[in-house]
């Protein structure tokens, strides 16, 4: 991943639109991670570098859990 972001110059989309700390896509089921919000970020949009401009939103949805991850949305504006 390193590689692909560092080197390649792949951007990370969520990053952009949201870079606030504590935003997880996937908590274990032991001790209560969920509701702790203690989890990892593990479920990526990367874009490369001409498309960052086009990021508009992103969000995780956790109003329902359908499993360990949570759903990530992201908004792009495209001209095509």
């Amino acid at each position: 991943m390193s590689r692909v972001l560092e080197e390649l110059q792949w951007v990370d989309a969520f990053r952009v639109a949201d870079t606030s700390a504590g935003r997880f896509t996937w908590w274990s089921n032991f001790q209560n991670a969920f509701d702790r919000n203690n989890g990892w970020r593990i479920d990526y949009h990367l874009v490369t570098p001409d498309l960052r401009d086009c990021v508009r939103g992103a969000s995780i949805y956790r109003e329902t859990r359908f499993s360990d991850h949570a759903p990530v949305t992201m908004e792009y504006e495209l001209a095509l």
